[in-house]
């Protein structure tokens, strides 16, 4: 076990090792950084992250995070709001946006269907798809999901529900290499997956 000159400085540590991707040896180096920091500095650090987890929202419509009841994307009115675009999460919304490719509406599953990892439809934010889908204003929904796997399983489960509703249902183009994560994917071939979009069942041969 490494020896730490300070308790608080251990309790840190361990604190920060607990981020995805963070060893021991990198939290170490991160407190230090900290401590080299002005007091004002690190208090402005450490109030952002209370701030974030406290005061942090999901959207009511598409469950992104926001600032507000509502997120910034389904309150703009120069969107296209009879267009869905469902991802798995945050990180894809931002990919997507990112390749300014497309100006519809998004949908957060909050995750994918995985029996491994004991996450079933019900752990899904699949009922609220459909509850916007039968209001009637919706005509495409896009299955922007990751192409493994489990993106392939959710994406089928959904197209079973949202069949039988008048609505188009559309996934990427395989710009985007089977196996691959969406927030991986380059920005040019994700934009041009989304304008490319093929019919959900030329995607399956079915």
């Amino acid at each position: 076990m490494d020896k730490y000159p300070s308790r608080l400085l251990e309790n840190a540590v361990n604190e920060f090792s607990k981020l995805p991707g963070i060893g021991r040896k990198s939290a170490l180096r991160l407190v230090l950084h900290l401590l080299r920091q002005d007091q004002e500095q690190v208090s402005a650090f450490g109030n952002s992250l209370i701030q974030l987890r406290t005061e942090i929202k999901h959207c009511k419509i598409c469950h992104n995070i926001s600032d507000t009841e509502i997120c910034n994307i389904c309150s703009n009115t120069s969107r296209n709001t009879s267009v869905i675009c469902v991802v798995e999460n945050i990180r894809d919304v931002m990919s997507i946006e990112n390749t300014q490719q497309y100006n519809g509406l998004y949908h957060v599953l909050g995750g994918i269907i995985s029996p491994m990892d004991g996450i079933g439809p019900s752990d899904l934010e699949i009922g609220s798809l459909i509850e916007r889908i039968q209001e009637g204003e919706i005509i495409e929904v896009i299955l922007a999901l990751s192409t493994t796997m489990e993106g392939d399983t959710t994406n089928f489960y959904i197209y079973r529900k949202l069949k039988d509703f008048e609505v188009k249902i559309s996934t990427l183009a395989r710009g985007v290499s089977i196996g691959d994560e969406l927030e991986y994917t380059d920005e040019i071939t994700l934009g041009r997956s989304l304008v490319n979009r093929v019919p959900y069942e030329s995607s399956t041969g079915k």
